[in-house]
């Protein structure tokens, strides 16, 4: 298990290394995403099955989900479909792809030698403890974070519906508003 969590430190440590040094946006995800689900796999060397599940589920699926949005929103037509093709060169995913691939080949040992129930220190993380833990004595905390969380999604739903200056229906008001002056 050991090796497990060596490896999975070591493309967690290069994958972020690849965020930070790519200009390109969609470069800098991928590694990202590679990122946390290394993240993910040292959780579960260290017998934290739960937190490596919630690390996948929430940092890496809600980056892909909230991806998939930008992309939906920019609607960026035929240049944006051209610029994909072109993301798309061997190049461009041969660097996540070789750390998926290592991080791919330390979990298929670690469960192919039996060794997932032994951890390196601490105690087995369940579910149960999690909600324990969270919901007593820090039941304040996590009220007010969802407090936060929400007052950002409305924020962010009210601040996406406002017409701007370079929007169709902006551009539409403002040419309405010079002819009745």
């Amino acid at each position: 298990m050991e090796i497990a969590f060596y490896l999975s430190g070591l493309v967690a440590v290069l994958a972020t290394l690849g965020v930070i040094t790519n200009t390109n946006p969609v470069h800098a995800l991928l590694y990202l995403i590679v990122s946390l689900i290394a993240v993910a796999l040292v959780f579960f060397a260290l017998g934290a099955p739960f937190a490596g599940a919630l690390e996948v589920i929430v940092y890496a699926g809600a980056i892909m989900v909230l991806f998939v949005f930008v992309v939906m929103m920019l609607n960026l037509g035929r240049e944006g479909v051209d610029q994909e093709r072109a993301w798309l060169r061997p190049q461009v995913w041969l660097g996540p792809a070789v750390l998926s691939a290592v991080l791919l080949v330390t979990l298929i040992a670690t469960l192919w030698s039996g060794d997932g129930g032994r951890m390196i220190a601490g105690e087995m993380l369940t579910a149960k403890a999690v909600g324990t833990l969270l919901f007593g004595p820090w039941l304040v905390v996590v009220e007010l974070a969802a407090m936060l969380l929400l007052a950002a999604l409305v924020t962010a739903s009210h601040v996406g519906r406002l017409p701007g200056p370079t929007s169709p229906k902006g551009r539409r008001d403002a040419g309405a508003r010079k002819e009745v002056s």
